[in-house]
């Protein structure tokens, strides 16, 4: 299987925050979350991939070319939507596309107008007059009008309704059914994820936590209740966090046989993605704070 993008050594220092030796590959016919809390480094990861902001150091490379050396051909064959969109408020969507449709060899008209209808967008409306909701849709229809193979999307459902983001994630199950396609969906609303994901990887605090298959993460941990009578020390070194109240414990663990063989009559629960990502963040914040 081929990568369609591979990340290695890419680094961006700014005075209060750094990207930290930031190493993936997105296989195709992957999509990839890209998930982590807000300010976590996951839009400056993604500016820098795509060159928007100048990397300190990295080699970027999409469908085996560099893309400091290929960069037209490449960004020909990507599609992205970001949170905030960079359209001119006072043109209507039908003005906007007849600046942005030259600018791609393999724009389709037919896609532009079945996506319209499929999103109810009045092509005649103003950029200025569209909800958050509607300029995001807008932009998935240009990425997707062009053919590109590869989407990268930086918190496209962010303060989304419900169905609207329903509406985003049926269009990318639809999407990825084409050979040769890849996602990589950057969003803290790793719900959405539990449906579409194909690969997780973690970032905190401009750090790569935890690269893994979404199915193997979730048969991997479970969530661990228990009366705190049950936790000693070595128990406790078996969680990746522990909340601990008056009343029991709750954790998050990989070592499940480890667990039932020490603690008896505990209560063991599948996790959520949003659980164990929440569960490495703490223990990434508990290693740091151990070394003060």
């Amino acid at each position: 299987m081929e990568n369609i993008l591979e990340v290695t050594g890419l680094e961006k220092r700014y005075k209060n925050f750094k990207l930290k030796s930031i190493d993936f590959s997105l296989p195709e016919g992957c999509v990839t979350g890209f998930i982590g809390i807000n300010g976590a480094g996951k839009t400056t990861t993604i500016k820098s991939i795509l060159d928007i902001i100048h990397r300190d150091s990295g080699c970027i490379k999409f469908f085996g070319k560099p893309l400091d050396r290929n960069e037209k051909e490449i960004k020909n064959r990507i599609g992205i939507v970001f949170d905030d969109s960079y359209f001119y408020d006072e043109l209507t969507m039908k003005e906007m596309k007849s600046i942005i449709a030259p600018s791609y060899s393999q724009w389709s008209d037919n896609c532009y107008k079945y996506y319209m209808e499929k999103f109810d967008l009045n092509p005649n409306q103003k950029i200025a007059t569209l909800s958050k909701g509607m300029k995001m849709k807008f932009s998935l229809i240009l990425a997707l009008s062009h053919k590109a193979e590869l989407l990268i999307m930086d918190e496209p459902t962010s303060g989304l309704d419900p169905l609207i983001r329903s509406q985003v994630l049926d269009i990318l199950k639809k999407y990825m059914k084409e050979e040769g396609k890849g996602v990589l969906f950057s969003t803290h609303i790793v719900s959405d994820l539990e449906k579409i994901a194909d690969m997780l990887i973690l970032i905190d605090n401009g750090e790569i936590l935890l690269k893994e298959e979404k199915d193997i993460l979730l048969d991997k941990y479970r969530k661990i209740k228990g009366d705190i009578s049950l936790l000693d020390e070595e128990c406790k070194n078996l969680f990746l966090n522990l909340q601990i109240t008056d009343y029991g414990f709750v954790g998050i663990t990989s070592h499940v046989e480890k667990v039932q063989d020490k603690m008896k009559a505990i209560v063991l629960e599948r996790p959520t993605i949003e659980e164990i990502m929440l569960a490495y963040i703490e223990r990434r914040k508990a290693d740091v704070c151990s070394f003060d």
